[in-house]
């Protein structure tokens, strides 16, 4: 007969208590705005929607059921956060404006991760299995981003808001737009995590400035081969009134009728 051994203390999950610590220890290193340990435990949804799912999580992996789903309804109920009790979460996990956050059943989240509000880790498929995101350490989702699909987002990345992200996603990468896409690496800070969205680059505007360029030298060059002076290829090669100098805006058009 084969002896079980226990699990040491090093081998053993976290209990509860200490991974609500940590939720709530990050709040203070991540929100400028949270002042105290009272504050966070009473009035941040996203702290309380974290600390029942961690209870509803510990009953869904002894095998019940019920129990679990009602807890997790009721935190929906009073946080506006849903997430399934099946979900796995790591330590110093912080849901930011806890508001209209959906996280799916088989989702798996690593330590210390960031969400912001309207944020839906979500399944693309009906069938049973693997079919929510895999978050890695580290990673930021800015507000009202879809990651969907049994996809991984690696560690470190940053997923833009409003964003759309239904491929893997590598470590480290920054990712913006719909569908999602890699637009540049994520930028190294001192407080180790990078919360300036504003500073996210706009590929649809970088499209747009090259497109302008491209077309602002194929004016000169034309310009240039047929003889023009640069304000007469700028402007000029049509006859729309506002482009003739001469043109008196005050200038009234009257219409005959037959």
């Amino acid at each position: 007969m084969l002896a079980v051994t226990a699990p040491t203390s090093a081998q053993r999950s976290p209990g509860w208590w200490t991974l609500v610590r940590g939720d709530v220890a990050c709040v203070l290193a991540r929100d400028p705005a949270a002042r105290n340990r009272l504050e966070i435990w009473t009035i941040y949804p996203g702290v309380q929607a974290v600390a029942l799912h961690r209870l509803a999580h510990a009953l869904w992996s002894r095998g019940w059921r019920f129990g679990p789903r009602f807890i997790s309804y009721v935190a929906r109920w009073i946080t506006n956060v849903d997430i399934h009790p099946g979900a796995r979460i790591g330590a110093r996990f912080f849901i930011d404006h806890g508001a209209c956050v959906v996280i799916g059943e088989t989702a798996e989240i690593g330590d210390d991760v960031t969400l912001y509000h309207g944020v839906t880790l979500g399944g693309t498929s009906w069938n049973p299995g693997k079919r929510h995101p895999t978050l890695g350490n580290g990673v930021v989702v800015g507000a009202g981003a879809k990651i969907l699909g049994p996809i991984t987002v690696g560690e470190g990345a940053r997923v833009a808001a409003n964003s759309v992200v239904i491929e893997p996603v590598p470590s480290g990468a920054t990712v913006v737009g719909i569908p999602g896409r890699v637009v540049a690496p994520r930028r190294r800070t001192p407080h180790g995590f990078d919360l300036n969205h504003h500073l996210i680059p706009d590929p649809v505007g970088k499209a747009m400035a090259c497109v302008l360029d491209r077309l602002a030298q194929l004016e000169r060059a034309q310009a240039a081969g047929a003889g023009l002076s640069s304000t007469d290829a700028a402007c000029g090669g049509c006859e729309d009134p506002c482009a003739t100098p001469s043109f008196d805006r005050k200038t009234t058009v009257t219409v005959h009728e037959e």
